[in-house]
């Protein structure tokens, strides 16, 4: 005897036909309505409604055979004002390499340090680069490295410690570029600056990118290492990276010209950014001179001279017997025989306080008005105290000897 559940009759039975019957009537309207796209999007993109819309043919032709693309070659133009600029020098930009004795008996040499340089100069079978004077000094032999498979025997034409610049030259067969000189009169704080040189020796070619922090900051700097300050450089600041081995190395402007040439930097760890570049309008005529005459012609008055700030200030009244008034000069220490200040009749112990009526504080404001100012055979007229005395000496400028 069975038992069975009293709703079990009443339950609505369910036909197995009926669930393929709706299967297929989706699967009709499914194609019926891919049709019904197929031959209308054509016809409303013909009329406007739509936008016509084609793929190209590669992918029309993947997408024909089963495959999708997935990637697609794009062209990007990297040429700016930045890279057409160092395109326009980076070839006359050279590593300069300082080779000295290893064996004091035999001629061995090693290399003792590595600078920068730049090429400004063909003319005939001869080029020539210009770097710095730290660069060179203390060379037994000078390459230049024109590329990193590439160095040639440089000769030394001329050096001025005084401006740290030096000229060299170099056979001119493989060079390929020379630099434009710009005007760095004109520069701007804030004005893009790239420095291009051969950092640490051997990282040749290295572009920094910076701006023009200051184009007239004036430096102190001891030429002979001892200690008092010999010349208040005029130099262009920039936080374009100058490292080590960049020294003499090229600063441009945004048109690919020569505005500087690189000089150093304050290596500080509390300092980033200072780095220091000789303006090419001062270096040009010093180059001028190395190249034509292996030295630099600057005028001289042939005297001795000691700043007055260096005098105690007890001689100021009792030995020189200054007015009150005077606090600044330069004290005439010596005068050397048949010079321009002999003949002119200046005396030891004269105080020059200006020259052409422009003040004279110190012996650096006297060279600097010398060398920056004036010429071989141009008369100058000094202010000298003698004696406690004011007067005026006229002297001829003679040309400066080699010491």
């Amino acid at each position: 005897m069975g038992y069975y559940d009293g709703d079990e009759n009443n339950r609505p039975m369910r036909q197995k036909g009926n669930r393929g019957g709706a299967f297929m009537a989706g699967l009709i309207g499914a194609i019926l309505g891919a049709l019904l796209i197929l031959f209308t999007v054509p016809a409303l993109s013909d009329v406007g409604v739509l936008p016509d819309i084609q793929p190209p043919q590669d992918e029309e032709a993947e997408v024909k055979s089963g495959q999708r693309a997935i990637t697609k070659d794009i062209s990007i133009d990297v040429t700016n004002d930045i890279t057409s600029a160092v395109a326009n020098v980076s070839e006359a930009v050279v590593g300069v390499i300082n080779l000295q004795k290893t064996d004091f008996w035999a001629e061995d040499y090693g290399e003792a340090g590595a600078g920068s340089g730049v090429i400004y100069k063909k003319e005939g079978g001869e080029a020539f680069v210009v770097t710095n004077n730290h660069v060179v000094e203390g060379a037994g032999q000078l390459e230049v490295s024109l590329n990193a498979e590439k160095r040639v025997s440089a000769e030394l034409v001329g050096t001025d410690p005084l401006m740290d610049l030096a000229v060299l030259k170099i056979p001119s067969e493989a060079v390929t570029m020379v630099a434009e000189f710009g005007d760095s009169d004109t520069l701007k704080p804030g004005e893009p600056a790239i420095a291009i040189g051969n950092p640490l020796g051997f990282l040749e070619g290295t572009v920094t990118q910076g701006i023009i922090s200051n184009p007239e900051r004036s430096f102190p700097v001891d030429t002979d290492q001892n200690g008092t300050i010999d010349w208040n450089a005029d130099v262009i600041q920039t936080d374009a990276s100058i490292n080590p081995g960049n020294s003499g190395g090229a600063l441009i402007n945004i048109s690919g010209q020569l505005v500087g040439i690189n000089s150093m930097k304050i290596a500080q760890s509390s300092v980033e950014g200072i780095g220091f570049s000789i303006p090419i309008n001062i270096a040009e005529p010093i180059i001028n001179d190395l190249e034509s005459y292996g030295e630099v012609r600057r005028p001289q008055i042939g005297i001795g001279t000691k700043s007055l700030s260096e005098i105690p200030t007890y001689h100021w009244s009792e030995s020189l017997k200054l007015p009150d008034k005077v606090d600044y000069g330069v004290v005439v220490m010596s005068v050397f025989p048949t010079s321009s200040g002999d003949i002119a009749g200046l005396k030891e112990l004269d105080v020059i306080t200006a020259m052409d009526g422009e003040k004279i504080k110190n012996s650096i404001d006297l060279r600097k008005f010398l060398y920056t100012k004036k010429e071989i055979g141009d008369r100058v007229k000094l202010t000298v105290y003698r004696e406690g005395t004011k007067q005026e000496v006229e002297v001829t400028l003679a040309e400066q000897q080699s010491s």
